[in-house]
């Protein structure tokens, strides 16, 4: 069973395995615990058979006006069991009182996102690994 949390001091480092897959400088464990812990909110999804973290999801408030989300992830072998989208639904929660929330990502996963009503936009990026 997978059960949610959003309390830092219900996880650890070493929990945190496996993920940032593909990236071109991926977080190690103690970056993604000290990732979690400064994010405004995060929400996390832990198999409570395994107590390993599968997947979270991180936000950035100011608290009033605007919000960011800017990483959703869940570990390989368990997406498509709607983890993904419980993540979405519980930050969005917390964020209900902000107007503004705007994440980017891959053309390719658009459509999950729009089922959170959320629109198609333009932006622009910096990325100081390329």
């Amino acid at each position: 069973m997978i059960i949610y949390c959003d309390d830092i001091l219900t996880i650890s480092p070493k929990q945190l395995t496996g993920f940032f897959v593909d990236w071109k400088k991926p977080l190690t464990k103690e970056q993604h615990f000290a990732l979690l812990s400064g994010s405004t909110h995060f929400v996390v999804a832990v198999d409570n058979q395994t107590n390993k973290v599968v997947g979270f999801v991180t936000a950035l408030s100011d608290g009033i006006n605007s919000s960011f989300i800017p990483l959703l992830e869940v570990l390989p072998v368990y997406q498509k069991r709607g983890i993904g989208t419980e993540l979405m639904c519980k930050i969005l929660q917390k964020l209900d009182d902000i107007t503004n929330v705007d994440l980017t990502c891959d053309i390719a996963v658009q459509s999950f996102y729009e089922r959170f009503n959320m629109l198609k936009s333009s932006g622009m990026v910096l990325r100081k690994y390329l």
